[in-house]
């Protein structure tokens, strides 16, 4: 029996009864878990080439998406689309301004400015014995508080370093200290352009001129703003007034050059100027921009409205006289002439000897209410808010009711009525171009000013040229008389009011002119403050000695710059033909 049971043991052979040896189930066990991890291991690797299979297709579909849908645009190329995504791109957060030729007169470069974390200076006399020998300029006390706010973690140091000025900080490795992006404005032609483009303070916002008035169209496209202004054109009548301040000891000195076309501003000068890439006290007399500021008595040059008032009006034909031989009285005033001719005196004649005696009696014809609303037709009654430099001075102009005779006599030769330079040019302008008064603009091919309007006749500006070309030739313009532009223009003396009362050795000269005669191009105003007399002008002070000779000065040296034609024989004939008729 033993050896039976050792055998069928041996064989793993049980009989009914016997209980199983437990390595049977260790077998059958094991072989039914290697089965479940292979089932897991391939449920894993499906699902991971599923999952690699939604990437892929993903992908791919983007990429044709946008190879072949996004990417395909038919589009008509248009160059200022082009310039506004090439401009878009620039980091510089302040638009370029440049001339009307593309040439750069306001810029913006990328700096650093560099501040301090109080919090994390730990030796702060050693850090500002440093800093001071880098910025000579702040001194070791101010660094010092600076340096010592532990209530804040912001301390500014310094605006503006230069790329050197910044690798010297870096090298002195204080981590305490650090730097902020910024920019700086730059006016690359300094005082050349100080009173159009004004200037911007350390946070880049505009404080004066243009740049004030037009912050937002400069902030909020980086396109350049081009503008009107000619960059040559505006050197060469700054130069030529800084010599007249000087040669005459002006007080100051003002130019504006204007496209009577179009209302264009091609050049406008105001000295003293400054430089705006410097710091310039508040009050200095040089921020004042007289061209666009100055509100004063314009004198004399204000016959040519006088006399186009009364051609307009048909009342006043262009050879009718009028008597001059002595003062006249209108409602408790005098009105007499400097050094008068003492005679009857023609249309032309007014003009010509600058007669106050005449031209208050040609006034008188038209009346003073078409005369009040004469002038508000040529802008003299409001300020000319649309131009776009900040500065901008308000007329004084008598109200209807206080529009009396008197009134109406002293405005028809300059006085009781006050504008800007920029007002008598502008409407100037618009009596010797046909008649079409063009509201000034300091931006090129501008599109946003308002609409032109007629204000006198063809026929009326024509009579205005020949009498006005009669003043250059035979009255107090003659020093303007360039040969071959056939200038045409208006002289003023104005006395300036002092303490209440007119005194006669502090004038304001005025030389109001255009060019050519025959089809004007350009008109140009030139207006010296308080010149005093010299040898060269036997002391006289009148604009025919000081701001006449400047103007013609100017015209010489600009006309061939703006591409004028001479006419040497027109100008010849007309003074035979003038000649003939006086003999």
């Amino acid at each position: 029996m033993l050896g039976v049971t050792l055998s069928q043991k041996n064989n793993n052979f049980y009989f009914p009864g016997r209980t199983p040896d437990s390595s049977g189930i260790n077998i059958l066990f094991e072989e039914t878990q290697d089965a479940g991890a292979i089932r897991i291991c391939r449920q894993r690797m499906l699902t991971a080439i599923i999952c690699f299979l939604i990437v892929y297709f993903i992908i791919g579909f983007r990429i044709i998406s946008v190879c072949l849908v996004d990417g395909i645009h038919i589009f008509t190329p248009v160059e200022e689309t082009f310039e506004n995504e090439m401009y878009a791109n620039t980091p510089i957060s302040r638009a370029d301004i440049t001339d009307r030729n593309g040439v750069l007169i306001a810029t913006s470069l990328p700096t650093v400015n560099l501040y301090a974390n109080p919090k994390n200076v730990r030796h702060p006399e050693d850090i500002a014995a440093k800093l001071t020998t880098l910025f000579p300029e702040i001194s070791f006390n101010d660094l010092i508080a600076k340096l010592t706010r532990k209530k804040t973690s912001f301390s500014m140091i310094k605006y503006n370093l230069s790329p050197a000025q910044q690798a010297a900080v870096n090298n002195l490795g204080i981590p305490a200290l650090e730097f902020q992006k910024s920019e700086k404005r730059i006016y690359p032609h300094k005082n050349l352009f100080a009173h159009i483009l004004g200037y911007t303070n350390i946070d880049n916002l505009g404080l004066a001129g243009i740049e004030k008035s037009l912050h937002k169209r400069l902030t909020e496209s980086s396109k350049p703003l081009q503008l009107s202004i000619d960059i040559g054109i505006q050197d060469t009548i700054r130069e030529e007034l800084l010599a007249a301040v000087e040669e005459f000891q002006a007080k100051g000195a003002s130019a504006i050059l204007m496209d009577v076309n179009n209302g264009e501003v091609i050049s406008m000068v105001s000295v003293p100027d400054y430089d705006p890439n410097l710091s310039i006290p508040v009050g200095n007399h040089s921020l004042f921009n007289f061209a666009t500021q100055g509100v004063y008595e314009a004198g004399s040059v204000f016959k040519t409205f006088n006399t186009a008032i009364g051609l307009e009006s048909k009342k006043v034909r262009i050879h009718d006289k009028f008597d001059a031989t002595k003062p006249i009285k209108v409602q408790g005033i005098t009105v007499s002439d400097y050094r008068g001719e003492n005679r009857w005196l023609s249309v032309g004649e007014i003009l010509i000897y600058s007669s106050n005696i005449g031209s208050a009696q040609l006034i008188s014809r038209v009346g003073k209410e078409a005369q009040r609303q004469f002038l508000i037709n040529m802008g003299f009654s409001q300020p000319l808010s649309d131009f776009e430099t900040y500065e901008k001075g308000r007329p004084l102009f008598p109200s209807k009711k206080n529009w009396r005779d008197d009134t109406m006599a002293t405005v028809s030769y300059g006085y009781g009525i006050s504008i800007t330079p920029l007002h008598l040019i502008s409407a100037f302008s618009s009596l010797i171009n046909g008649g079409i008064y063009h509201y000034p603009t300091i931006i090129k091919d501008n599109t946003a000013t308002q609409p032109a309007r007629r204000v006198i006749s063809e026929h009326t500006s024509k009579d205005m040229r020949d009498l006005l070309r009669d003043v250059v030739i035979y009255g107090s313009a003659k020093k303007a008389n360039i040969p071959g532009y056939q200038v045409i223009g208006k002289t003023g003396t104005a006395n300036k009011l002092v303490e209440g009362r007119y005194v006669d050795k502090k004038v304001i000269t005025s030389f109001v002119s255009a060019f050519p005669k025959d089809n004007p191009q350009y008109a140009l105003l030139v207006i010296m403050d308080e010149p005093k007399g010299n040898k060269k002008t036997w002391g006289f002070v009148t604009s025919g000695w000081n701001a006449v000779p400047v103007g013609g000065k100017i015209i010489s040296q600009i006309a061939p710059q703006l591409n004028i034609q001479t006419d040497f024989d027109l100008d010849v004939q007309r003074q035979h033909v003038r000649a003939a008729f006086v003999h």
